[in-house]
Formats: C-alpha cells, sequence, structure tokens
C-alpha cells in the first residue's frame, strides 16, 4: 500500500471497524507505517480487525471503499505476509451504494474483481439501524482526520437560454425520466449487494453451526464412550467378586465337612475352629454387601446410560434445532450428493459415514468402496507379475450402482 495521503484527486483513510461503528481511523501514510513494521498498536495484539479503505474526492465524498480484514500478532504489529493490493482492488471495484457523489466502487467478499482475494475480505451489514455505509459516512462527515476541503473551481461561462417554453419543458420531463431512472438502477444495485451480503452472512452462520453440531456430537460419544468403559471395569469388578464369593463358600463347605468328618480329634480344636468360622461367617457377609453395592451402581449406570441414550436435547441447543426441523443438517458424499440428515439418522451417520451413502446408494458397503476408489482415482487396476498396477487411465462411472469391478476398472487390454 502506498504512503500517501492524497490520492490522485482527493485523499486515502483506513478506518477500523468495531460493533457496526468505526472505532479507529488513520490516514493512509499512518496505515503504510503500521505495514512496514515501525509501529504497533496494543490493544490490537492477536486480533483480526476489520477494516475499510476509503478513497475520498477532493470535496471529501466518498468515491470507493474496500472492506478488508489483517491480523496483529501479539505485539500489535501488522501481519508481515499481508499483501492484499487494496488501492488496485479500490480502482476496479463494482458500482456499489451513492455515497454523496454518485455511486461509489465497492470492493467486498460477494463483489471481488480478483476472486483469490475473496477470503481476505468481509462483507459490510445493510440493515437498517446496524448500516456500515452509514457509519463511514458519518465518519467522513465528522472528518477526525482533518482533511482539507477543496472547493471546486467555477469559471464563469455562457449559459444558453432557451426561447420555447415548450422545449423547457420537454427538457424538464427527460431530466426528471433520467433521474427517476438512475435512482432506480441505484436501488436495484443496493438491493443485489445486500443479497449477496446476507447470503455470505447465511453461509458462514450455517458453517458455524455444522461446526458447533460436530463438537457436540463428538463430546457426546465422548461421554457415552467414558460411560462404557466405567462400566466394564464394573462388570469385571463384579465378576472378580462373585469369584471369590465362590472360592470363600466352598473353602466354609470343606470346613464345615472336616469338623464333621473329624471325630474326638476335630473337637478339641472346636474353639478355634468356631472363632475362624465366625470370621469367615463376617467376611462372608462383608462380601456379600459389597456385591449388592456392586449390583446397586451397575443398575444405576445402566439407568444413566439409558438416559443418556434417550435424553432429550437442552431447548435452543443445535440438536434441539435439528430434532423440531427448525434448523437442517446437510452432508455430501460421492454418489448419494447432498443428503439432508433427519435427526435420527444423525448418530448412524458420523459413526459410518461411508456405509450410510452405500445404504442411500443401494449397495453394500464394500461394493461402495470399491467404486470410491475406482471414482477418485479411474485409472487400471490390473496387476502385473511385477505387482505394479496397469495405470491406464479409464472413463470414470459415476453411478455406484452402475460400477462393475473387474470391467470398469480394467482397460480393454486387461478386460480380455
Amino acid at each position: 500500500m502506498g504512503s500517501a495521503d492524497r490520492a490522485t484527486d482527493g485523499y486515502q483513510a483506513v478506518f477500523f471497524v468495531e460493533e457496526g461503528q468505526v472505532a479507529r481511523q488513520m490516514r493512509a501514510s499512518e496505515f503504510g507505517a503500521f505495514l512496514d513494521g515501525y509501529v504497533g498498536l496494543s490493544d490490537l495484539a492477536e486480533t483480526d480487525v476489520t477494516a475499510v479503505l476509503v478513497e475520498l474526492s477532493g470535496d471529501l465524498l466518498v468515491q470507493a471503499l474496500v472492506f478488508f480484514r489483517i491480523w496483529f500478532d501479539e505485539e500489535g504489529r501488522a501481519d508481515t505476509s499481508w499483501s492484499l493490493p487494496i488501492e488496485e482492488l479500490a480502482k476496479r471495484g463494482a458500482k456499489g451504494p451513492d455515497m454523496g457523489a454518485g455511486p461509489i466502487r465497492l470492493v467486498c467478499r460477494s463483489q471481488c474483481p480478483e476472486p483469490r482475494f475473496a477470503e481476505d475480505l468481509w462483507d459490510p451489514d445493510m440493515t437498517p439501524g446496524s448500516n456500515h455505509f452509514q457509519a463511514i459516512r458519518k465518519a467522513v462527515d465528522g472528518n477526525a482526520l482533518k482533511f482539507r476541503k477543496l472547493e471546486p473551481v467555477t469559471e464563469d461561462e455562457d449559459i444558453p437560454v432557451l426561447d420555447a417554453g415548450s422545449s423547457s419543458e420537454d427538457g424538464e420531463g427527460d431530466g426528471a425520466g433520467s433521474a427517476d431512472r438512475t435512482r432506480l438502477a441505484q436501488l436495484i444495485r443496493e438491493q443485489r449487494l445486500r443479497i449477496k451480503t446476507l447470503q455470505s452472512v447465511h453461509r458462514d452462520t450455517l458453517a458455524d453451526i455444522q461446526r458447533e453440531h460436530r463438537l457436540e456430537l463428538q463430546t457426546l460419544r465422548s461421554e457415552f464412550s467414558d460411560l462404557e468403559q466405567k462400566y466394564e471395569r464394573q462388570r469385571l469388578s463384579n465378576e472378580q467378586l462373585k469369584k471369590r464369593l465362590s472360592e470363600r463358600n466352598e473353602q466354609y463347605l470343606t470346613m464345615q465337612e472336616q469338623i464333621a468328618a473329624g471325630g474326638e480329634a476335630q473337637k478339641r480344636d472346636e474353639a478355634n475352629a468356631g472363632a475362624e468360622l465366625t470370621l469367615l461367617r463376617e467376611q462372608l457377609d462383608r462380601k456379600q454387601r459389597e456385591l449388592e453395592l456392586r449390583d446397586d451402581r451397575i443398575v444405576a449406570l445402566e439407568q444413566e446410560n439409558h438416559e443418556l441414550r434417550n435424553r432429550e436435547p437442552a431447548e435452543n441447543s443445535i440438536m434441539d434445532h435439528l430434532k423440531r426441523q427448525s434448523a437442517f443438517l446437510v452432508a455430501y458424499q460421492p454418489g448419494a450428493g447432498h443428503v439432508t440428515l433427519p435427526f435420527d439418522a444423525i448418530e448412524t451417520y458420523f459413526a459410518n459415514p461411508v456405509a450410510y451413502a452405500a445404504e442411500r446408494c443401494g449397495i453394500n458397503e464394500p461394493a461402495y468402496r470399491d467404486w470410491l476408489e475406482h471414482y477418485e482415482q479411474p485409472v487400471c487396476r490390473h496387476a502385473g507379475p511385477d505387482g505394479k498396477a496397469c495405470g491406464e487411465p479409464l472413463m470414470r462411472v459415476t453411478q455406484p450402482a452402475e460400477f462393475r469391478p473387474g470391467v470398469d476398472d480394467r482397460c480393454a487390454k486387461h478386460q480380455s
């Protein structure tokens, strides 16, 4: 970007926009210093700034606007790799709203003369009450940068006078019609621009919703996996307790049999055996209680697992909107195209998108994967004695159900 504030026939400035208002203004030379790294802005550290290049005429009327983005690093310095030619784009902008000097030259994300730069631009809001054009015009009228307004030079000229009244009336009529057509054309341009910006906002909002939904599904799957692992550990622990309890019962029965068969010799140790028997019974009772507690925990975990699987989504959450069909989730799979996922099919789809697409195409998963490999790389897959594939380019079969393995993925030489 050039460092001069003065354009060929006017001035240049850069406005930083926050929440629909112009938050900071600077001359072009000052912004150039930021780009050159001479100075930084600590309050903008690690911030993605939405800015506007404003080109003004000598009488301080807006001639061109470029809505661009720029990143400031942790030290508040402009991104050194930023190289968007905003001045060049301003010269090539399409017609935009009339901001006092006729239609301006406008460059934004949905109206960019170079599509490769569109991702570095942003769309202005034209909603009443938060109109970015009105905010920019208000800032220009305030002239906080103290640009000197150049008065137009006028010269005395001989103005021809029409003698015939009828000619004057015809001229006024043509002038009024031309003005009406100009206003209508301007209104149409503004409405088309608003439609483009609304479409851009809709695409960004949809992408955000899909990203939030993916994160929410990942969280739910993680929670469910943790519960399953916890349940499995509890089940294994319970089985081990049952096994130990069974062994203790066998020991108890064995001791009873030994006591019964021991006769007089065993009676001498009756007191010790009774104490040990009491201890074993206490241990048995304690283990039994532990087993009952484990069973209660298993029942609670199963109930929690059931509730988690069948719980209603939170009100106004992404899942709630999807279930009430006030919002829809659209997925794309080769062969199946864009598929609107019903609420009940979301979990099935994310568990195995390929199997879901195969079912939609009316074939099994291995057949779909075989076609998908051909679709992504339509070449002959015949392997020679050395194990290398033929690789001859083939005509791609676009429908999975029409794909014939061994035929459509073989060249004419290897089909025979």
